[in-house]
């Protein structure tokens, strides 16, 4: 069954709650960010891409790569327009620093708001406000005809 982003975005609001577990991918048990961006893959493709090995919580700054880059370039499509606006059911990916590797991820959910997780909180929607717009490095589709 081919799904749709209104189907994805219903998907993406009900992880809304699940609370922050490092290196989880289960709705409602526990995610990070990046499970959470997996558990809507595998919701869409019923499969997901190879478990990445084990990651500390300072995992980018340890290995200088930009594995979250990198992987969303291998598995989802890349939106045109970096300083274009995101929009709904696009993955967006943030640098905290520039010249740094990407180190969180979330999912648009209107043109202002995103779903994503974090430590001490969970999955929650949060409002994309300059502070995160500014560090938005990435924007990508899971469907490739947007």
């Amino acid at each position: 069954m081919q799904q749709s982003p209104h189907t994805l975005l219903r998907e993406a609001h009900s992880w809304v709650g699940t609370p922050y577990q490092h290196q989880a991918t289960t709705k409602g048990a526990g995610c990070d960010c990046l499970g959470f961006i997996r558990g809507l893959y595998r919701f869409l493709h019923y499969t997901e891409p190879p478990i990445p090995t084990s990651y500390a919580p300072e995992w980018a700054e340890l290995k200088g790569e930009d594995q979250l880059l990198n992987a969303a370039h291998q598995y989802l499509h890349e939106m045109q327009g970096l300083l274009q606006k995101p929009k709904p059911a696009e993955v967006i990916l943030f640098r905290w620093v520039p010249q740094v590797p990407c180190k969180h991820l979330g999912f648009m959910t209107s043109k202002d708001h995103f779903i994503h997780a974090y430590e001490a909180v969970g999955v929650v929607e949060s409002p994309l406000v300059p502070m995160w717009r500014n560090k938005i490095a990435g924007r990508f589709s899971f469907f490739s005809s947007e």
